[in-house]
């Protein structure tokens, strides 16, 4: 491990212990500490750093606030068919995304489609990690859900949706499923975070100022913008989508109805939403027939003509590059990530993440 003033090396073994040992000594169950864990080393893994092993502190604050269970009794309270909808218990979203997501799976088995809608839960962190447990077990996944409003319309100069992101990953036989994992907002509020944290500017066109004017300063941006730039209306109306599944059907509080959350109230629960998704392919076609039409068309998406000094790469390509990477040279832990370890460390008598 190297470590200077502002930032740390460490490798992603080293986080993950830290992380589960943090989570059980403030008191939350097992299951919890593996959720929480799983989803963030998803993120800080795949280079998904605003969802990643930054979120920790706030986990923890709402865990000791309140705001989450940290002992939830998870629970069908519907089903129907292939359909069933999951009460939470105010679990750490990250738990109940990966309950509901089992659940999806299980019924996808059964019946070839499987959908779950997900009550009273929270925050779960990077969307991609749920769906792609579909595609491990060689189905389809998507994963939907709500937040606290920061993403104004377009054309707009307020904030209405959350970042509502959706995610997708199917099964290609023999390598890395292909992985979509996208916000609807141009990007999630915690890249303006991490951005602030490393003194950064934003890219053009993805954040506004308090009258819905671009900025790139992180300090000053009050609000996202919808993914699409002068086309934002199209990252709007796709923010509609997961506001739909996750919060109307599910009956949970719409995005400006859900209390911020970075606080300042830690105690209450914010009543959130989700919905997750399966499909067993082998349902509507012979597995092999599946299979190679997968490998098809990636190969001939990845082999297409490159603009000059650009490659061509499937959605989560990125992702399993930076992911190879991670696993032998470990993670660079941003400056402010790395102030909130220490104190945590020193709170719970848990030793600093080490080679």
């Amino acid at each position: 491990m190297s470590q200077t003033k502002s930032q740390m090396s460490v490798p992603l073994a080293a986080l993950d212990e830290f992380c589960r040992r943090v989570i059980s000594a403030c008191g939350a169950n097992e299951a919890t500490a593996d959720a929480a864990t799983r989803a963030m080393m998803h993120g800080t893994r795949h280079g998904v750093d605003s969802h990643g092993i930054r979120l920790l502190p706030h986990y923890i604050q709402a865990l000791e606030g309140g705001r989450l269970n940290k002992a939830p009794q998870l629970r069908t309270v519907t089903n129907f068919g292939a359909v069933e909808t999951l009460d939470a218990d105010n679990a750490q979203g990250a738990l109940a995304a990966y309950t509901g997501m089992q659940r999806a799976i299980a019924l996808a088995s059964a019946f070839g489609i499987g959908a779950v809608a997900i009550r009273n839960t929270s925050h779960f962190g990077p969307a991609g990690a749920f769906s792609i447990e579909a595609a491990r077990q060689g189905l389809i996944g998507f994963t939907f859900c709500n937040s606290d409003s920061f993403v104004r319309l377009h054309d707009g100069a307020e904030k209405f949706h959350g970042t509502n992101p959706i995610a997708v990953a199917a099964p290609s036989s023999g390598e890395n499923p292909w992985l979509l994992d996208m916000a609807t907002s141009a990007v999630p509020f915690n890249r303006v975070l991490l951005y602030r944290s490393l003194g950064k500017h934003l890219p053009a066109a993805v954040a506004s100022d308090a009258r819905g004017f671009d900025t790139q300063d992180a300090s000053n941006a009050q609000m996202l913008a919808p993914l699409g730039g002068e086309f934002g209306f199209k990252g709007a109306a796709l923010a509609g989508v997961a506001e739909i599944l996750s919060a109307i059907l599910t009956g949970m509080k719409l995005s400006f109805d859900i209390a911020p959350m970075q606080g300042p109230d830690f105690s209450a629960p914010r009543g959130m939403g989700a919905f997750v998704l399966a499909i067993k392919p082998d349902a509507f076609i012979d597995r092999d027939t599946f299979d190679r039409g997968m490998a098809r068309y990636l190969e001939t998406l990845r082999a297409s003509q490159p603009r000059e000094s650009c490659r061509v790469m499937a959605p989560g390509d990125r992702e399993w590059a930076v992911a190879a990477l991670r696993d032998k040279l470990g993670v660079t832990v941003d400056p402010v990530t790395l102030v909130a370890f220490e104190r945590l460390a020193r709170r719970y008598a848990v030793p600093m993440p080490s080679p």
